[in-house]
């Protein structure tokens, strides 16, 4: 949606831009998910899109299997419902929404996510496969993995060692 490739970007961040990074499809994700969000005029609606805009979008979406349209209810009107691709995009939208809350919301959180069967509060968290939740983000780094093509990887690695050794 970016308009640009990145190409000399290799990086998740920069890919996952390409399919979610402009704020419409952002929030159109966001009312799919936590909204109830199906049709179309009910994302018109409660988003107050232009219509050519939003039929962009969830062309988009629905392009990138981050939505599927489907048959409505009513056998007529086509419904937008998110896909496992979708879905896996809550964690992401959740952990945007617990930054505005601290940094961009002074009156404190205008939505509260909860856990349905027992209404706990949910958040993300952070979480090393042996050590546990983590919550000094400076003791995250940055390696290559395996997409990584190894000129890139090779500068990488070498940054890494110096900063080890500093």
């Amino acid at each position: 949606m970016l308009g640009n490739r990145y190409d000399s970007q290799v990086c998740s961040i920069s890919r996952t831009l390409e399919v979610f990074g402009e704020r419409w499809t952002l929030l159109i994700m966001r009312n799919a998910a936590f909204a109830g969000s199906t049709r179309f005029v009910e994302f018109q609606r409660s988003l107050g899109i232009a219509t050519n805009v939003l039929t962009a979008r969830l062309a988009h979406l629905v392009e990138e299997g981050a939505l599927e349209r489907v048959v409505g209810d009513d056998g007529e009107q086509a419904a937008y419902r998110l896909t496992e691709k979708g879905h896996d995009l809550v964690p992401a939208l959740i952990a945007l929404t617990e930054w505005g809350d601290r940094w961009a919301s002074p009156s404190g959180a205008p939505v509260l996510y909860r856990h349905g069967p027992d209404d706990h509060p949910v958040r993300t968290a952070l979480v090393c496969d042996e050590c546990g939740p983590l919550t000094d983000t400076t003791e995250i780094e940055a390696l290559p993995g395996p997409g990584m093509p190894e000129p890139q990887a090779a500068r990488l690695r070498d940054r890494h060692r110096a900063r080890r050794a500093a």
